[in-house]
């Protein structure tokens, strides 16, 4: 499965329960925060993942693990 397929299933499985899954808008690639991921509470806008130590510290395989929890 591609990155892209897999990052949309797992954006859908985040909708399901509430949440919204968003990844780092940084280019650069020596930026600490490149390619991350967060996950974020849809009611009360907090960060679920992805937050400490920086933002965007979640890759997908961790948001996918915590949704299929």
């Amino acid at each position: 499965m591609s990155d892209k397929v897999r990052e949309n299933k797992i954006r859908r499985m985040a909708a399901r329960q509430r949440a919204i899954l968003q990844k780092s808008r940084t280019r650069d690639e020596r930026a600490a925060d490149f390619g991350g991921y967060m996950l974020i509470d849809g009611d009360t806008n907090t960060v679920i993942l992805g937050g400490t130590p920086y933002a965007f510290s979640s890759d997908l395989d961790e948001i996918e693990a915590w949704l299929l929890r």
